[in-house]
């Protein structure tokens, strides 16, 4: 399986709903697990980017599907 280095920036959307944060990453676990994968770190951080996500899918193709769904939802 593919592994999955996600660099995160919020958008205003995302830091308007920072407080759902443990929820809606909950959320994308069972998303990832339903497309085949998995999510095995979220480390926040400082600096240039506001999140690392790093994750485990079947193949290019699935871990990109997902990542552009949710980053489209303004995480």
């Amino acid at each position: 399986m593919a592994h999955f280095v996600t660099l995160i920036r919020y958008t205003q959307q995302g830091i308007a709903k920072i407080k759902e944060s443990p929820a809606r990453l909950d959320a994308a676990k069972k998303a990832a697990e339903k497309a085949g994968g998995k999510i095995h770190a979220w480390y926040l951080t400082m600096g240039r980017y506001d999140a690392v996500l790093i994750s485990e899918f079947p193949n290019d193709e699935a871990g990109a599907k997902f990542t552009t769904h949710w980053l489209w939802l303004g995480f």
